[in-house]
């Protein structure tokens, strides 16, 4: 596919709108926005600023081969993450954010066999309500990191009694690799003050302890328990380590 030919007022307007985040000596990430976004949110009407990201192993600074570059990359074949903020969040002393794992049947199907659909309107609504905040939907984590496909054979398994880790671990996968990197790259290009995580999940919290990025404390997100979650509620905590509501954690 040739190159397109971009006209001088792409060229300005996109210019302002894509910053290069380096993560390695020739490989970074493209952070696109902010981009206005009206939101229903239970009914009410919310403008978030929205931003998308791509991971590139090579990556350059000139708006028009970037662009070139990623017409002919057939990116609706892959999922690229994003983030929502809201508010003053650069500035505020007090900033909540969610690291929110793609959920395909929770989040857009509303699938009562997990919480994820409710946990990502009830922390998009705890960040409005805080006044700030921000909320990372990260693209390549489906299943904790397996795949769609994957999660559906994995679904296969727990029809018949497996739980989700032995389920995943029974299709070759580990538990979990999800992997925070990107996200905390881009939270960092967005602000620099301390924030409070949104999150059940330990290893959430021990990955932006790891990289540096200050913690003001964490928020737990539990609820929506049905009979249809409650054995796969249960196996988050007592399989993979999530923190009950009342427990503490080192980085709070």
């Amino acid at each position: 596919m040739e190159q397109p030919i971009l006209k001088p007022d792409v060229i300005s307007l996109l210019k302002n709108k894509i910053q290069l985040i380096k993560t390695s000596e020739k490989g970074g990430i493209y952070l696109v926005g902010p981009i206005r976004l009206p939101v229903n949110l239970s009914g009410e009407t919310v403008v978030f600023q929205w931003y998308c990201w791509l991971a590139r192993e090579q990556v350059t600074e000139n708006i028009e081969e970037i662009i070139g570059k990623l017409s002919s990359a057939n990116l609706a074949e892959y999922q690229q993450s994003s983030v929502l903020v809201y508010g003053d969040f650069k500035n505020r002393e007090d900033a909540p954010i969610r690291m929110h794992s793609i959920c395909h049947t929770g989040d857009i199907f509303g699938s009562k066999r997990c919480d994820c659909g409710f946990q990502l309107k009830k922390s998009m609504q705890m960040i409005k309500n805080h006044g700030t905040g921000a909320l990372f939907y990260l693209a390549n984590h489906e299943g904790r990191g397996i795949g769609l496909f994957s999660k559906a054979m994995a679904y296969v398994l727990q029809e018949s009694g497996y739980d989700t880790v032995e389920a995943n671990v029974n299709l070759g996968f580990v538990d979990d690799s999800r992997n925070y990197e990107d996200a905390i790259s881009v939270l960092k290009t967005l602000r620099t003050k301390p924030v409070t995580l949104i999150t059940n999940n330990p290893k959430k919290l021990e990955a932006l302890k790891k990289s540096g990025m200050l913690l003001s404390g964490r928020t737990p997100l539990w609820g929506d328990v049905s009979e249809y979650n409650a054995s796969y509620l249960k196996t988050k905590v007592s399989r993979s380590g999530h923190l009950k509501e009342e427990e503490s954690c080192p980085n709070d």
